[in-house]
This record gives C-alpha cells, sequence and structure tokens, in this order.
C-alpha cells in the first residue's frame, strides 16, 4: 500500500506542474491554425502499436482511447501509467531546412477496480499542442518591414472513466467524462525600418474551459481456450465549447518601445466547436503469446466552427494497424518475455489552410504517414513495465510549395501494476 501512497502523491505533483510541462510541445508551422496538432490519444503500449487502442482489452495496461476497456483489469490489481516523449522535427519547403528539438511530459493516469465487474481510470492527458515561430523579411518601395509570426498553448484534458462488465466478462461497456482546459496563443510583430520606425505587434489567446464526453463499448468472442477477438466501438459527441478570446492590438515606437497606440477587446460566445467522432477497432489475442489489432477513427470537423467562423476545417479519417509478440512469456531468459511492437497509422489532416497559387486562393490539407516499432520490458514482477516505441511520422502537404515535415519521436512510458488488495497469508 506505501508503494500505491507514494504513486498517488507523485500524480498529484505531476497534476500540479501540468501548466508548465505543456509548453513547448509543438514546432510546426501547421499548429497557426485551428486548435494545432492533435494529440495521440494512446498510451504506451498502444503506441508502439502503430496508435490502436478501440478494439484492445488488456488486463495489464491503461487504454483511454476506449473507456469501456478499464473492467479487463483483474479485481485484485491497481495501475498507474506515467509517459514522456522526445521528438526532432525537421522541415523543408523545397528551399529552406530547417531542425527542431522537443520534449516533455506528455501522460499520466491510474486504473483501479471497484466491484468484480466496475473499474474507473483518471489521468491527465493532452488534447492539442501549438508551437510556431517563423518569419519573413518584405519590403514596399523602399521600405523594408519584417514580419514575424509565433504561437504557444494547447488544450489538455483530466478525464474520470468507469467501465461495466454486463455480460460473463465478454460484454462490457464505459465512458469517460472529461474537462477541457488549456489556453492558445498566436503573435504576430510587423516591425519597419527607420527612423521614424515602428511596431505593430497584435496578440490573440485563446482561452478554452469545457466538458468532453467519450462513450465506448467492446465485445469479446473467445475461439478457444487461449484465442479470442474483441471488437470495440467509440464515440464522442460534438460540443460548443465555452471558449472565450482576448485581442490585443499594440503600435509603438521601435527605438524607445514607447506604446502610442493600443487597443484590446475580449470576445464571448462565438461558436467554437469539437466534432463528432467514430471509431471502430478490432483485435486478435493469443493470450501470452501474439496481439493483432486495427482501428479506424472519423471525425466530422467540416461541421465544427471556430471563433464563429466555419469552412476552416475538413473531415478527418485515421487508420491504424499493429502487431504485439511475445516469444516465450514463462521462460526465465528476459529477452523471450519482452513484448516485441511494430505498427503504422495513417491520416489526413482536420485543417483547411489557406494558399495562394498564382490569383487563385484554396484551402488545402496534408495527409500524415507513420511506422512505429517499440519494446515493452517487463520488470521483476513480470506486471509491471518499461514501454519503449519509436516513431517516424511524414507530413506532406497536398500543395508542393507547402512544407513538408519529419519527425522521429521516442516515448517512455513506465505501466506500474500492483496487487494492492491481495492479503497474503504468513505462516
Amino acid at each position: 500500500m506505501l508503494k500505491g501512497n507514494r504513486l498517488i502523491i507523485v500524480a498529484l505533483l505531476l497534476l500540479a506542474q501540468w501548466g508548465v510541462f505543456a509548453q513547448n510541445n509543438a514546432n510546426s508551422p501547421y499548429t497557426r491554425f485551428g486548435y494545432g496538432n492533435l494529440a495521440e490519444r494512446s498510451f504506451g503500449a498502444g503506441r508502439a502499436m502503430g496508435g490502436v487502442g478501440i478494439g484492445v482489452r488488456d488486463s495489464k495496461q491503461i487504454n483511454p482511447m476506449n473507456p469501456a476497456s478499464y473492467s479487463a483489469m483483474d479485481s485484485l490489481t491497481f495501475l498507474f501509467d506515467f509517459g514522456v516523449y522526445m521528438q526532432i522535427g525537421k522541415f523543408s519547403d523545397g528551399t529552406n531546412r530547417d531542425q527542431k528539438l522537443n520534449g516533455n511530459i506528455e501522460y499520466f493516469a491510474l486504473q483501479f477496480p471497484i466491484t468484480r465487474w466496475l473499474a474507473m481510470s483518471a489521468g491527465l492527458q493532452p488534447y492539442s499542442f501549438v508551437g510556431y515561430s517563423y518569419g519573413s523579411l518584405e519590403s514596399i518601395g523602399d521600405t523594408q518591414y519584417s514580419n514575424q509570426y509565433s504561437g504557444t498553448g494547447g488544450l489538455n484534458e483530466v478525464f474520470l472513466g468507469l467501465s461495466v462488465d454486463i455480460w460473463k466478462k465478454r460484454l462490457a461497456v464505459g465512458a469517460n467524462i472529461g474537462y477541457l482546459f488549456g489556453n492558445i496563443t498566436h503573435s504576430q510583430n510587423l516591425q519597419f525600418s527607420g527612423s521614424n520606425a515602428y511596431t505593430t505587434a497584435r496578440s490573440q489567446r485563446l482561452e478554452v474551459r469545457d466538458m468532453k464526453l467519450d462513450f465506448g463499448i467492446q465485445y469479446t468472442h473467445p475461439l478457444s481456450a487461449t484465442d479470442k477477438i474483441t471488437l470495440g466501438l467509440t464515440y464522442s459527441p460534438a460540443n460548443s465549447l465555452n471558449a472565450k478570446s482576448y485581442n490585443v492590438l499594440q503600435r509603438y515606437n521601435s527605438s524607445s518601445s514607447t506604446v502610442v497606440e493600443a487597443e484590446s477587446d475580449t470576445i464571448q460566445g462565438l461558436a467554437t466547436d469539437l466534432p463528432n467522432s467514430y471509431g471502430i477497432g478490432l483485435s486478435f489475442v493469443r493470450e501470452n503469446k501474439v496481439k493483432v489489432a486495427a482501428d479506424f477513427l472519423y471525425e466530422t470537423w467540416d461541421k465544427a466552427s471556430y471563433l464563429g467562423e466555419t469552412g476552416k476545417f475538413q473531415n478527418r479519417k485515421k487508420v491504424a494497424a499493429g502487431v504485439e509478440y511475445i516469444p516465450a512469456y514463462n521462460q526465465k531468459l528476459y529477452f523471450s518475455r519482452i513484448r516485441y511492437r511494430a505498427g503504422f497509422h495513417y491520416s489526413n489532416s482536420y485543417l483547411n489552410i489557406p494558399m495562394t497559387e498564382g490569383d487563385v486562393q484554396r484551402n488545402y490539407g496534408y495527409n500524415e504517414y507513420g511506422a512505429t516499432v517499440g519494446f515493452g520490458f517487463p520488470l521483476i514482477d513480470n506486471r509491471s513495465f518499461i514501454n519503449f516505441a519509436f516513431e517516424y511520422v511524414k507530413v506532406k502537404p497536398e500543395m508542393p510549395t507547402m512544407i513538408t515535415e519529419q519527425y522521429f519521436r521516442f516515448t517512455l512510458s513506465y505501466a506500474f501494476n500492483e496487487l494492492w488488495f491481495f492479503k497474503r497469508k504468513v505462516d
């Protein structure tokens, strides 16, 4: 029990520091639009399998992608999962190249049984990331000026979930109640050259505080004593968020930094939406040997408004698949007990990015391709794991002159599994 108390203290400390950790988790110019880059929803084990989870039911892993999965855990078990990541991003527009390095705490969650048929999970995970900084030198006649853009922030989600086994350990339903919060700040600095030069600074801060719901169902069908398949379905309803926009405009003398003009405005009540999200997943498991899983996700972003405007988003589809293999679960040889994982994923962007080609302005998006490999290293008790995943992601835009991105991402997580409620008899 002492170990469990320490884990709860660590979780509370992480929660208190999340506002610091949640910054600068992205370096993509595409995060200038909408809510930024959408975060992965899978935890350590699923991340190494391409990000699957909708149809995955594992008693030793926390899987918030489908809240119906929580009741798969043993009634004497307590679970805790904590993940961090680091990534190298490479960016190219065909002429210019850049490279960025960043990383941070990504998520943490705990899970425990309430009865033999009811389990609860709670945690903190990101919803989106914003982070970019770029600019250009331009001129009007003989006057030169610099135009600089930057953005920071993102949205995070605290969630509490319940899962109920309603029929013979085969059919389970679950729900997450989440609280979505965060700030997204976009800034623009326009600075002119010359003795009487001035700088115009604009900033917009979007503040979000609202609830979010996720529902899931899983059905497991046994094929033999060791084999089974699981079908999972998820649904997250659309939601018009409680959001405020704080806008500031300042014009000041570049040499003395004296503000000569300032305006500010707070806007509330403009429609700022999340989409309907539908997911389906299927997995095949041979106990302590093989796991194969695949997911499909569909989100209706085209119906979502952003600060009162429509047409900024397009529907998003994501496909993911992965496999896990254990050479020999019960052998003493350590390498035979390691869980070897691999997977891939594909998705299109939810963004409609306005671009001008010639004299015609159109909206473009991008496609994202990813491949993953990873390992689950069992600890001494053979229940807890250190999970490692390596992910390569390529972001390929629809318009050739837009920026191509590549990411080399490393994820490390600690999945703690403790027999909390088991009483040992001592003779």
